[in-house]
This record gives C-alpha cells, sequence and structure tokens, in this order.
C-alpha cells in the first residue's frame, strides 16, 4: 500500500452518525496513517476502528478532560506527530469536543485539516421539506439558564433554524417552542438519522407534540424548525 504523505498537523475526521457504511475512504486512511487517535469514548471509537482494521493507538479527549489534554496534543504535533481527532460521531466540534484544540493549533500556528464528512443536521434539513439555501444552526439549547432567553430572541428569527435534543427533552422543547413559535409553525424531527430505524416526522408543532407524546421518542434528534 503506498503511503499518504502526511505532514505535522491536525487531522480533524468526521465519523459515521449512524451507518459505518458512511466512512469514506480518505477518513480509513488518515486514520490508519497517522500516529495517534484522540477520541471523544475510545469504548465507542474501537467498534469503528475494528469495522475498518484501524490499529493505531487511541487516547480519550472529551469534554471532561479536553482542558488538560490540548497541550499535550499540541505539544505532540510540534514535536512531528500527525494526530486525528474523532468524536462518537459526526464531526467534532460540531456539538462535541474539538473547538479548543483547534483554537490552540491555529494560534501554535500548526495546519489543521477537517475532512468532508457526516454531521446530523445536514441531512435532517435536506429531508425537512423545509428551506435549506439560508439557516441557523443552534444546536443543544441551555438545559436550564439563558434557554428561555435564547429562544425569545429566534423568535422573529426568519431562516430555518436546526436544534439538537435529547429524547427524552423532545416534547418538552417541542411545547416550549409552541409557546415561543406559535403551535402552527412547521417543523419536522429526524431521529436515528442513517440508522436502521432513521424517521423524519413532519407537521406543525402542535401535531409533532401530540404524535411524540403517543410515541416515546428515541436515538439522537434534529428538529428543524422553519423560520417566520
Amino acid at each position: 500500500m503506498i503511503l499518504m504523505e502526511m505532514q505535522p498537523k491536525l487531522y480533524v475526521v468526521p465519523t459515521p452518525v449512524g451507518n459505518l457504511e458512511d466512512m469514506t475512504f480518505r477518513a480509513v486512511k488518515v486514520l490508519k496513517e497517522c500516529d495517534l487517535i484522540f477520541a471523544e469514548d475510545t469504548r465507542t471509537s474501537s467498534i469503528l476502528l475494528k469495522h475498518y482494521d484501524i490499529r493505531t493507538p487511541m487516547i480519550s479527549h472529551h469534554k471532561f478532560n479536553e482542558h488538560k489534554t490540548v497541550p499535550a496534543i499540541v505539544e505532540r504535533i510540534l514535536s512531528g506527530q500527525q494526530i486525528a481527532l474523532i468524536s462518537d460521531a459526526g464531526t467534532p466540534a460540531i456539538s462535541d469536543p474539538g473547538f479548543l484544540l483547534v483554537r490552540e493549533c491555529v494560534k501554535n500556528q500548526i495546519i489543521v485539516e477537517c475532512l468532508p464528512g457526516a454531521t446530523a443536521f445536514v441531512p435532517a434539513i435536506v429531508a425537512s421539506g423545509l428551506p435549506a439555501d439560508k439557516f441557523c444552526f443552534e444546536g443543544f439549547l441551555p438545559q436550564k439558564k439563558g434557554r428561555q432567553t435564547l429562544l425569545n430572541s429566534l423568535k422573529n428569527e426568519t431562516r430555518t433554524m436546526i436544534f439538537y435534543e435529547s429524547p427524552f427533552r423532545l416534547v418538552k422543547t417541542l411545547m416550549q417552542f409552541a409557546d415561543v413559535f406559535g403551535s402552527e409553525r412547521q417543523a419536522t424531527v429526524s431521529r436515528e438519522i442513517s440508522k436502521l430505524f432513521e424517521q423524519t416526522i413532519r407537521g406543525t408543532l402542535a401535531e409533532l407534540i401530540t404524535h411524540f407524546t403517543e410515541h416515546a421518542p428515541k436515538g439522537e434528534i434534529v428538529i428543524v424548525l422553519a423560520g417566520n
């Protein structure tokens, strides 16, 4: 096999949000040929690495330790290593750890190369049927402090809005949306994107509240909400 010409840098590597076959050829090559992989959860990522026979050593890098691990990762790259960063699913730094490391690499004039690949909100907005030419991505809402203030600030947003949510908080969030944006506002809820039981439910907020009150949701959730 001809090895890629890899220079010391940080490779930000997206991983599948569901179906392992969504991994790109290039992502597999980078993970096989880099010196070390920093993963959000090594137990979760070991399933992916085993599937593609990737034997590169792996170390944990998650939101609870990233402030401590970032300096050491930067030093490794500056010493000549090629480092890859992955999250449990999707693209690192998009509602996942990664921003702090990328920022520090940029400060140290380290090359940061982000590979194109999976991220959950793109298929969700495309499949929603709502305008996708302009949108704003809000990710996970604050669970308590600042939540209502943020929602109120979006009341007159004209672009399509995208949110991530836990299945356990979905109905409560949809009810809050109905209070702020009106129960007739159009929205979609996508879950288990690219997995066996992938599903997108479309309707007004009132209809979605009724549906998910009667059918408890499971899996990762993406809410796409029509703009004003």
